[in-house]
């Protein structure tokens, strides 16, 4: 089951996972603000602007990938407001929490390259958790596999034409497990080659999307996060 049903309400194990991902991303990024000079506590005031406009960025993504869900003949459209039934999708959430983060850098005095160089890694470590809340959703799973590690889907959720196949490659776990690994590269190269002025960033983004491309490959499931 994907959610925990408290009688008066339903939760989404999705949602918790979100959660967990913007307190790691916080604590650790603050941590890295402060080795770098920073004032302790400011990057909650970033996380004040930045989350609220990633998850929003997260959701709008989501329906403009999605929008026959929400838009025509028998459709709801206030269901787009409806974030705790699911669907946010990543690029949005970091395209619009960079935003976020921008506003806030500049209303904090920060530089910006600073603050995205120190949530660079944090991010990636939020994002290693976060990948687990598919597992509960059943989704960003790859092609039907025979290995040890294969993921069993159930039938409902299998894509079409996938429908004899009961064990899917769990993509989930790969990005997961490439994201740590990234972000171990990340901490390292800060340290060895004394990154900065967004090189960090920069380096997480280039590191990122290059296990996206090969992940991406194996997908065959229809959730865009």
């Amino acid at each position: 089951d994907s959610t925990i049903d408290l009688g008066f309400a339903r939760i989404h194990y999705y949602a918790l996972f979100v959660m967990l991902d913007i307190v790691v991303a916080v604590y650790w990024s603050n941590r890295r603000l402060v080795k770098r000079g920073g004032e302790s506590g400011l990057m909650l005031d970033v996380a004040i602007w930045a989350v609220p406009f990633g998850i929003v960025g997260a959701r709008l993504f989501h329906v403009a990938t999605h929008l026959t869900d929400y838009v025509g003949e028998g459709k709801d459209l206030l269901k787009i407001l409806y974030v705790w039934e699911g669907g946010l999708a990543i690029y949005g959430g970091l395209i619009f929490g960079v935003l976020g983060a921008y506003l806030a850098a500049r209303q904090a005095n920060l530089k910006l390259l600073s603050v995205a160089d120190a949530l660079a890694p944090a991010v990636l470590l939020a994002q290693a958790i976060g990948r687990w809340g598919n597992y509960f959703n059943q989704e960003l799973f790859g092609s039907p596999t025979n290995l040890p590690w294969g993921l069993e889907i159930d039938y409902a959720n299998r894509p079409t034409g996938f429908e004899d196949f009961a064990t899917f490659h769990p993509t989930f776990l790969y990005e997961s497990l490439w994201c740590v690994g990234v972000f171990v590269a990340l901490i390292w190269s800060a340290k060895r080659f004394d990154l900065k002025n967004g090189q960090v960033f920069a380096l997480y983004v280039a590191l990122y999307c290059l296990g996206r491309v090969w992940i991406e490959s194996l997908r065959i499931d229809e959730a865009n996060l």
